[in-house]
């Protein structure tokens, strides 16, 4: 007999929210390139998540100024025009987590996000702030898909974990989600959702 699902967790970047740093860039840095070999070895996903894990924007930008003093201007605009990153919600993955809210689910978000980029986004996009609560990776210090930060947010929560499905776009986010003990669903869209939720006898 399968475990019931008492708690729905949502990941929100490219779950809930679109993400590319490309939108702004293809501004900043025209050649596409250029672009490319900018985010492999400057502003690359490894140095931020770091962001995510709560080093702040100011000693980001200095580590990498420091070494690169000619591309200053480039490296600033990252999050000068971070807003443009995220220009617009996902709306029928969104519908599926307020359905999930409607009903009476106990529905939280678990994120890797900088503290300050969060509550930009909070404001802009409301929904945000419809669940029962969110941890923000910025916040605590820690990032999926390490292990701590899903033990922090079923503590946070008071969640059983074999009781939890957690919803995640990265698939190593997924893993880290199993690898809590939780039951977990690879998001690659708002229909395959609808149908991998219906596996667990949640249907929206």
């Amino acid at each position: 007999m399968t475990t019931e699902i008492k708690h729905i967790v949502f990941d929100i970047g490219k779950v809930l929210i679109h993400y590319d740093p490309n939108l702004p860039f293809s501004r900043v840095i025209p050649d596409e390139e250029e672009r490319q070999w900018f985010f492999a070895n400057i502003c690359t996903h490894d140095w931020n998540i770091e962001q995510d894990r709560g080093r702040s924007w100011e000693d980001a930008e200095a580590l990498l100024i420091a070494e690169h003093p000619e591309r200053a201007e480039q490296i600033r605009a990252f999050r000068k025009n971070w807003h443009e990153m995220v220009p617009h919600h996902y709306e029928d993955s969104v519908e599926i987590m307020e359905k999930l809210i409607a009903e009476g689910r106990d529905v939280t978000l678990l994120t890797n996000f900088a503290s300050d980029t969060f509550r930009e986004t909070q404001e802009r996009f409301p929904f945000l702030t419809r669940t029962r609560g969110v941890t923000v990776s910025g916040d605590i210090k820690l990032i999926k898909p390490d292990v701590a930060i899903y033990d922090s947010h079923a503590k946070s929560f008071d969640l059983d974990p074999a009781s939890t499905i957690f919803i995640d776009d990265s698939l190593p986010n997924v893993e880290g989600a199993r690898a809590a003990g939780w039951k977990a669903i690879h998001f690659t869209g708002a229909e395959k959702l609808r149908a991998d939720l219906a596996t667990f006898g949640i249907e929206v």
